[in-house]
């Protein structure tokens, strides 16, 4: 019965060495509060930006989205219209712009303009002036190195049709 009262009793004191050693206990709580420190600053953040945050995309919404009501009334007006573009660039001096109509019938008589840009910066941008080749061609002159950014504009009369393309000139 000794033997069972003695373990019973308290545990043999610590030695020297053991009073600055790392529990498990410890590890638990370094990392709890640890964690808890990480997620209330990232509160505290999204919570600063949620209420600054005006909603606001662009700093003239309301015109920006009236322009983008424009352009999807003129996509569908060309997409009534049937009209189609190929653009070639033959040696890279030129750029061919080739319409048709919804029938394949090559379009004449169109006034075209355009401008190449480079797809990440306006420098070098270049306006282009197109020529009717006939048979539904135009060409224009241009300096093709690289990758450009077509926007052209076809319009006859009453109708307009544009035209969005990336061209690369001399990649293999």
């Amino acid at each position: 019965m000794t033997a069972a009262a003695h373990s019973l009793s308290k545990p043999p004191p610590k030695t020297p060495g053991e009073k600055g050693r790392i529990t498990g206990w410890h590890v638990l709580i370094g990392m709890v509060l640890f964690f808890g420190l990480i997620i209330a600053v990232d509160t505290l953040f999204i919570m600063k930006a949620y209420k600054t945050f005006s909603g606001q995309v662009a700093s003239n919404p309301y015109e920006t989205g009236l322009t983008f009501n424009r352009t999807l009334a003129q996509r569908q007006k060309e997409a009534a219209l049937g009209w189609s573009a190929g653009v070639e660039t033959p040696g890279g001096t030129s750029v061919i712009v080739r319409l048709e109509d919804r029938d394949g019938q090559p379009l004449t008589r169109l006034s075209l303009t355009g401008t190449l840009e480079r797809p990440a910066t306006e420098v070098g941008r270049q306006t282009l002036n197109f020529k009717p080749l006939g048979d539904g061609r135009y060409q224009a002159s241009a300096r093709l190195d690289g990758a450009w950014d077509l926007r052209a504009s076809a319009r006859d009369g009453s109708n307009l049709f544009e035209i969005e393309t990336r061209l690369v000139e001399g990649a293999k």
